[in-house]
């Protein structure tokens, strides 16, 4: 490692919104520790790759990122590796990667301060993997914030739902919670900086359970959505069994709230849906959307699919397909079926060929895009508050985002200049499958 004094890292992440976030209390608590960050591999003493898992080959990918900068190694450089593939292939790398010298799972990373002590003091290899014993969260006066308009906020980590096909419980660990008065603490400090929107994060992000046992899930949004400075708060990603009414009523209470709900439902076959052990039916889930249809405000609801799950017939995909037709979401994730590693799906006979997968993951997306299409062209005509998210130079557009999560693109007239940050009304005047295009309204 370089001196003390010119201690410099690299760190690229892989993944979801929970791994971006993660990284953003990475690089905090490295900062805090007297580290410089760099933008590139070449100026960097310590390189670290904070790793996803949740698809197949995610982990080659690993590998062969740190295969193309072995070559720095001979410079002095270390390497670390982070996050869920850290934990699910533990001292493997080691092996794979002889040239690594950290190996440090996601939940592990409140340890990371000692960690690179022994880094720094000459240790050849460190290596933090928790089980599923531990009751702690990541927690740490150091985040990194990245994103300037939206501030996320950890409330819950891990994973006890053990889906078949997923491998987020044997990567991050059991679920924990964070104190509610920790976590709206947290949301203050934001909102006293000047962030406007938050959003709650977890694998299961509505299995919350406050350890103080003074609020639940649905009475912790309305809070953070009362707090003064704050104007949006979004949550994902929300689990069907544990997604209760109460969650609707304070979204029609709490003008904050966002009135947007990513729900994955996974398979419309409730056959499959048992095979992957969803604890949930098709029948509990429409139940679900006719709360959130029934409710005062409109709530855009958006979803995840996956095609292809082991003994998937045609039956069961077709029921998927007419699922599409029964909700009408505003967007969905769709995914062919990878087998994970230490995942009950593995077990599961009948594997869907790799073409057949294919062609269903592309009729389902037809099929949703033509769903989308007309959903949005209701919102043809509507005057519509955007939050501004950055500007388009090229189109001389600004790019806006809706309370339901939709992207509302807009032109402004004369020398008008709204400052990003900011929120603006206006007026939808042309739709297509994924967005929005408008006028501001002055």
């Amino acid at each position: 490692m370089e001196a003390s004094s010119q201690k410099t890292f690299y760190l690229e992440t892989f993944g979801c919104q929970m791994n971006a976030h993660d990284s953003e209390k990475v690089v905090g608590t490295l900062l805090s520790q007297g580290y410089c960050q760099v933008p590139t591999v070449e100026e960097a003493g310590l390189v670290l790759y904070n790793t996803c898992s949740i698809r197949d080959k995610a982990e080659q990918k690993v590998f062969n990122r740190l295969n193309d900068y072995k070559k720095f190694q001979k410079q002095g450089k270390k390497f670390g590796v982070l996050g869920c593939v850290a934990q699910q292939e533990g001292a493997k790398i080691f092996e794979r990667a002889p040239y690594v010298s950290l190996v440090c799972g996601s939940a592990s990373y409140r340890n990371l301060p000692q960690m690179l002590v022994q880094l720094e003091a000459g240790k050849p290899r460190v290596t933090g993997l928790d089980d599923r014993e531990t009751d702690e969260c990541f927690e740490t006066e150091f985040t990194a914030r990245t994103n300037p308009h939206r501030g996320y906020i950890t409330i819950i980590e891990g994973c006890d739902k053990f889906c078949a096909y997923c491998v987020v419980p044997f990567t991050r660990g059991k679920e924990r919670s964070r104190a509610s008065d920790s976590v709206l603490a947290e949301a203050r400090k934001m909102a006293d900086v000047g962030y406007t929107e938050i959003q709650l994060l977890g694998q299961n992000v509505n299995s919350y359970k406050d350890p103080a046992a003074r609020k639940t899930f649905a009475e912790l949004l309305a809070a953070a959505g009362e707090i003064a400075g704050i104007r949006r708060v979004r949550f994902t990603t929300s689990h069907p069994r544990d997604f209760g009414r109460d969650i609707i009523e304070a979204i029609d209470a709490v003008p904050a709230l966002c009135n947007h709900v990513h729900l994955p439902i996974q398979s419309g076959s409730t056959r499959i849906l048992d095979a992957m052990q969803r604890l949930y039916t098709r029948d509990q889930y429409m139940e679900r959307v006719a709360w959130m249809r029934a409710a005062k405000r409109d709530i855009s609801l958006t979803s995840d699919i996956i095609v292809g799950f082991p003994g998937e017939t045609e039956e069961d995909f077709e029921q998927t397909l007419s699922l599409l037709d029964d909700v009408q979401y505003d967007s969905i994730f769709g995914f062919k079926y990878s087998p994970r590693p230490n995942t009950p799906s593995l077990k599961l006979q009948d594997a869907v060929p790799d073409e057949e997968k294919a062609r269903r993951l592309a009729v389902l997306l037809d099929k949703q895009r033509e769903i989308q299409r007309h959903n949005y062209q209701k919102h043809l005509g509507e005057t519509i508050e955007v939050l501004v998210e950055g500007k388009n130079e090229a189109r001389k557009q600004w790019i806006g985002r809706t309370s339901q999560n939709k992207t509302l693109n807009f032109s402004a007239r004369g020398d008008a200049n709204p400052a990003l940050g900011s929120y603006v009304s206006v007026l939808a005047t042309a739709t297509f499958p994924n967005s929005l295009l408008g006028e501001m309204v002055v």
